[in-house]
């Protein structure tokens, strides 16, 4: 079953997703993967955050 783009949760995000549903910048990204406050899955070259990290990571 196929749902509209909108009412289907999105389990991870790529940086530049993050980017835009965080309104945070590619920088302040990194700076939090690095630092840890962000957890992140390699797929091949991308680099996908899960929903449930950027939430609680850009509330700290």
């Amino acid at each position: 079953m196929l749902f509209p783009q909108s009412e289907a949760p999105l389990l991870g995000y790529s940086i530049k997703e993050a980017c835009r549903v965080s309104s945070l910048g590619r920088t302040t990204i990194y700076s939090h993967i690095s630092s840890g406050r962000l957890k992140v899955t390699r797929l091949g070259r991308r680099t996908i955050i899960s929903a449930a990290s950027l939430s609680t990571g850009a509330q700290s």
